[in-house]
């Protein structure tokens, strides 16, 4: 019963009346800034985690898990090799890599980029290129036709499409004369075209390793082997335990020292984004503090009358801090369905005002990825939701406190 007096109290007090509209327009925006609050950070959180998602899946999708290579020079005998380190628990795919830093011209135009030779049977197992063939497939590079397959952003910077040439040059097997050092180069057709949405779209090309292997002059050895695992997540371990599998005279790399620091930075960056958006739930705490300040002073008689009947300090303080949480909860609960909704529906909604506007929010050739991920994780909005309400009740203590030290007589004398 006394539970239930202090809620009926402290709800009929956020309720709007003539002689106090100023006071109930401050909460609503108090209540208001606490959703909005909520739904810039769960949508941003969402955003965060699709980002990382996308480009753990696209980046590291692309990019060996593990390289296993020979010392001063090409990896000789790598079929014996690739047989040692497939019998490691956690290798789960292995692929033979020829590459080489390269310069490709077609049209009068040039652009700079890498070339992988790849087995094509072999390459499909550790990559996800695949699934992102524009036009032709893997298969469709075969041993000594001299075909090749460009990034989207490759193609579209030479100005090339299925079918048409494209010159390769390569500083690896070149010649030195009396008029100076001359790169290899090859003329090759273009017989894929692949668009993951990611940087190697406009950085990567592949041949077949046969005909890569001719035109490095590399022979029967291979640059190193590509080795996926069973948890990208886990590779510096795996790649820790294959360094002492094999001899002194192999290298072993992972992921993380090409783009380990990317994606630590984009936990960081999502740690103080969090932290900075906070402010904004934190600044409609303070909203709050200051309308019930406002309802303290305003309702003076009221709290006298409350004491003489009967009523605790602790009571009175029950009833605005009551008042001030249901501010809290109705916010937060607004800003939890819309932010939930939006970062559900986020990709739709971008492409309405792309559509709309004739923008292109997130362009493909300056970031990583060309579009805006978001992917909800009920624990960041679990999170948020409590964060939320935890600063809303801490917004109330102070002017609760101050309601629960009216003295009656005094708030009494000029009534």
């Amino acid at each position: 019963m006394k539970k239930s007096f202090a809620f009926m109290v402290g709800l009929r007090y956020t309720r709007a009346k003539k002689s106090n509209l100023f006071i109930s327009i401050v909460a609503f925006f108090a209540m208001i800034g606490i959703a909005m609050g909520t739904i810039v950070l769960i949508t941003v959180m969402s955003v965060m985690n699709g980002f990382q998602s996308e480009l753990q899946d696209r980046i590291l999708g692309m990019v060996p898990h593990v390289v296993v290579g020979e010392r001063g020079g090409g990896l000789a005998n790598w079929p014996k090799i690739e047989k040692e380190i497939i019998k490691h628990k956690d290798v789960i795919a292995t692929a033979p890599l020829i590459d080489s830093q390269a310069m490709f011209k077609a049209r009068g135009n040039t652009r700079f980029g890498l070339v992988q030779g790849v087995l094509p049977s072999k390459e499909k197992e550790v990559s996800i290129i695949d699934d992102y063939f524009v036009s032709g497939s893997l298969e469709s590079l075969k041993p000594k036709a001299y075909g090749i397959i460009l990034g989207i952003g490759v193609a579209r910077n030479l100005g090339v499409g299925m079918g048409d040439k494209v010159t390769l040059l390569i500083a690896d097997g070149g010649t030195v004369s009396p008029a100076g050092f001359a790169p290899r180069q090859k003329r090759f057709t273009v017989v894929g075209i692949f668009e993951t949405k990611a940087e190697a779209d406009s950085m990567i090309s592949m041949i077949h390793i046969d005909d890569a292997s001719v035109f490095t002059r590399k022979g029967d050895k291979v640059s190193a082997i590509r080795v996926t695992t069973n948890d990208v997540l886990n590779a510096q371990w795996t790649a820790y335990e294959l360094r002492s599998m094999l001899p002194d005279d192999y290298f072993v790399s992972d992921w993380n020292y090409t783009h380990g620091t990317l994606f630590k930075a984009i936990k960081m960056e999502k740690t103080m984004m969090g932290v900075l958006l906070t402010f904004i739930v934190v600044i409609a705490a303070f909203n709050i503090i200051s309308t019930l300040v406002m309802v303290v002073n305003d309702k003076q008689s009221d709290i006298a009358i409350l004491r003489t009947l009967g009523a605790s300090p602790a009571r009175i303080m029950k009833i605005f801090i009551i008042q001030g949480c249901l501010y809290g909860v109705f916010g937060t609960l607004i800003g939890v369905v819309l932010g939930v909704s939006l970062a559900v529906n986020l990709a739709d909604v971008v492409a309405f005002v792309e559509g709309l506007f004739g923008v292109n929010v997130i362009p493909g050739d300056v970031y990583f990825i060309g579009f805006l991920p978001s992917e909800l994780h009920w624990d960041d909005v679990f999170l948020v939701t409590s964060l939320a309400l935890a600063l809303t009740v801490l917004a109330t203590l102070y002017p609760a406190w101050k309601a629960s030290r009216v003295n009656p007589a005094e708030a009494l004398r000029y009534e």
